[in-house]
């Protein structure tokens, strides 16, 4: 126990070291190649955050756990959402621009709505709970494609909110990436291979690990970045990094989890793939509340409120 405490301790300690050098080096590159902030952060940052739900969902499908594999990726967008953009707003509002509203946010929700179609029907089958098939696979990971094109292909050029960021030599913003991203994804794997060894010993059941602790402990690298995003006025880094994190989870977790191997789910409920729906539609709708086009910071504390509430409910139906 006290052990896995360390490992535990010495993962958070890596997370929050590699969550500030990978945004002063995604802010580099954003810089030197003219790309938005909130570009880098929805493609190479969301990507480099997502790593550790890659890796916990890719072994669960692997190892015959579908409900592992799917309860992580939904978890951890509500968890995004809620959670990390709840403590973000609070920490310095986020404002969104028309494109988020219009288009960023409005994929998201498609992106999620596709998933929830494949897992509920499938293509051809009949039942109403069934699971992600090699072509269904296929079909998220075309998805992922099809985004990362469209986002680097309509930010040529945008580098208004970069102007505040001071110059990086590219080896050194590469190498502060690089060194970010390993101190994410190692500490990340410490962090919820520990938390879920003690949650085991307590006879925890998969479904409330992989939504929880699993959840949690995966989307803790995107919790550090946008915090340390926020804390140096890089919101829309913060923001990019949940967006594509959320569309990542889904179009190439799930799509490169399911091509390894195809898995069925049996205990995920229609209540935790509502809230990822949910979740991102909250999201989606703040730009329009109170102050328009920003997340403020009762929004922020209405998401936490909203994180809490969910977990309380999954707390009283384990």
């Amino acid at each position: 126990m006290w052990i896995d405490l360390l490992w535990i301790l010495a993962g958070l300690v890596m997370i929050l070291v590699g969550s500030d050098w990978l945004v002063d080096g995604a802010s580099g590159i954003a810089r030197k190649f003219g790309i938005s902030e909130f570009v880098i952060g929805m493609t190479i940052v969301g990507i480099g955050t997502s790593m550790p739900e890659l890796v916990s969902s890719v072994i669960s499908a692997v190892g015959g756990h579908g409900d592992m594999a799917i309860g992580n990726v939904s978890g951890s967008n509500i968890c995004n959402v809620l959670l990390i953009l709840g403590v973000t707003a609070m920490i310095s509002p986020i404002a969104f621009t028309r494109s988020n509203v219009y288009k960023d946010l409005p994929f998201a929700i498609v992106v999620t709505l596709i998933l929830l179609m494949l897992l509920y029907t499938g293509f051809g089958q009949q039942s109403v709970m069934s699971g992600i098939s090699r072509v269904e696979a296929l079909f998220l990971l075309l998805i992922f494609v099809i985004f990362m094109v469209d986002s680097f292909r309509s930010s040529k050029g945008d580098t208004e909110d970069n102007a505040d960021v001071k110059p990086m030599p590219m080896g050194k913003a590469i190498l502060f990436i690089l060194l970010g991203l390993a101190g994410l994804v190692f500490g990340g794997r410490f962090f919820v291979d520990h938390t879920v060894s003690i949650a085991q010993r307590f006879h925890v059941s998969e479904a409330f690990i992989s939504i929880t602790l699993m959840a949690v402990g995966t989307s803790l690298p995107e919790l550090a970045t946008c915090v340390v995003a926020a804390m140096k006025g890089k919101n829309q880094l913060a923001l990019g990094n949940v967006i594509g994190s959320n569309v990542f989870n889904i179009a190439l977790i799930i799509g490169v989890s399911g091509f390894i191997s195809p898995f069925q789910i049996e205990s995920i409920s229609a209540v935790d793939m509502g809230m990822v729906l949910a979740s991102i539609i909250m999201l989606w709708g703040a730009a329009f509340t109170f102050k328009r086009y920003k997340l403020d910071r009762i929004e922020g504390a209405i998401f936490l409120l909203a994180y809490v509430g969910y977990i309380t409910y999954l707390a009283m139906n384990i």
